[in-house]
């Protein structure tokens, strides 16, 4: 996907999100209680602060700044909260599945059992890892609930966008418990289609879209056709994600290549793969897939059989198809042109990337 419009500048919008970020944090220092060790708080400013593309308050900027919102600190700061939610969702998700590496350092279970093992500590380090990352993921989806009311805007605005925030964290949740039951479930592409819709997609592009534009007090015409917009282009983050997930660079996406093989995650990919196999690839993804013991060779076997059977190529045709209706939808919304510009840039950056 190529876009040809001037470019408009992400990278100044995402530095204006840290600062935010930062003078939240920081004003969340002097009111950490008495007694209370800080490895929870200061693990949480440098994991919230330590990179990220900022996807989910850049979509909810310009869903703000479609719908006629003027640029300025309140909208920047409720989008911003956005992050702090995604910090949440990152945390648990990789407590769910058992993955050590996010961004390139260590998640944030793994830092907490490290901590335990290193300190000699009685009981589990691995039980305390998990229990603790639950914590501190619990503590910023409290923090994005108060960032996000505190952005400065009119407790009418927020109140306006509130609802769309309620639904987006109730959808996440339950995408989540969905993602759990596709794994002992059937593993067919549909119930991982409707994974990923819940669980990423909408979270991702959708819902901050809608979120930005109901704070400037959007009509539900506009909403639904960002959705038009939002729903196949999260779709096809997400396809990109599980891509990136097995055949990405460790170097570049911070995460390890065998996670999602090992946890057997059911993804499309996966499910196309286990669909057009034969008996001999059939036998040996049941052997492999899902396999916590999983070496590099064995993924390397993995990674074959998905090419061999056409099921990257296949996903590619989808982020493909999604991507392009995406963009169709976005030409016949009413948004302004730098909006548009602004989105068609988003687009591009959500599937033609390498992390």
């Amino acid at each position: 996907m190529t876009v040809a419009a001037a470019p408009v500048d992400a990278a100044g919008l995402r530095a204006r999100f840290d600062a935010e970020l930062t003078a939240f944090l920081d004003r969340q220092d002097p009111d950490w209680p008495d007694g209370a060790p800080r490895g929870v708080f200061t693990t949480l400013r440098r994991f919230v602060l330590a990179g990220g593309k900022r996807l989910r308050p850049l979509f909810c900027y310009w869903g703000w700044r479609g719908a006629g919102g003027p640029d300025g600190t309140p909208i920047v700061a409720a989008a911003a909260a956005l992050e702090l939610f995604h910090a949440f969702a990152l945390i648990h998700d990789d407590i769910l599945d058992g993955s050590d590496r996010r961004r390139g350092e260590p998640s944030v279970h793994r830092i907490f059992a490290d901590l335990h093992a290193q300190s000699s500590w009685r009981g589990d380090p691995e039980a305390y890892g998990r229990n603790t990352a639950l914590l501190c993921g619990d503590l910023c989806a409290a923090w994005s609930d108060q960032m996000f009311h505190e952005c400065g805007l009119s407790p009418d605005q927020v109140h306006q966008g509130y609802a769309m925030f309620a639904l987006m964290r109730t959808e996440v949740i339950a995408g989540e418990y969905l993602d759990l039951v596709s794994g002992v479930g059937d593993g067919s592409v549909a119930s991982a289609l409707t994974v990923i819709r819940m669980k990423a997609a909408r979270y991702t592009v959708t819902r901050p879209l809608q979120i930005g534009a109901a704070l400037a007090g959007a009509p539900v015409e506009l909403l639904d056709a960002l959705a038009e917009f939002g729903d196949p282009l999260g779709d096809a983050f997400q396809l990109r994600d599980d891509v990136l997930g097995v055949f990405g660079d460790p170097a570049v996406t911070g995460k390890s290549v065998l996670d999602d093989l090992r946890e057997g995650k059911p993804t499309v990919m996966m499910a196309l793969a286990r669909d057009a196999a034969d008996r001999a690839q059939g036998a040996r993804l049941r052997e492999l897939f899902g396999n916590p013991d999983l070496d590099a060779d064995g993924a390397a076997e993995l990674r074959e059989i998905i090419e061999c059977t056409g099921a990257r190529r296949k996903i590619e045709q989808m982020i493909q198809v999604r991507a392009e209706a995406g963009l169709a939808a976005l030409e016949h919304t009413e948004v302004s042109a730098e909006s548009r510009t602004a989105l068609m840039q988003l687009a591009a950056q959500a599937i033609d990337r390498q992390r």
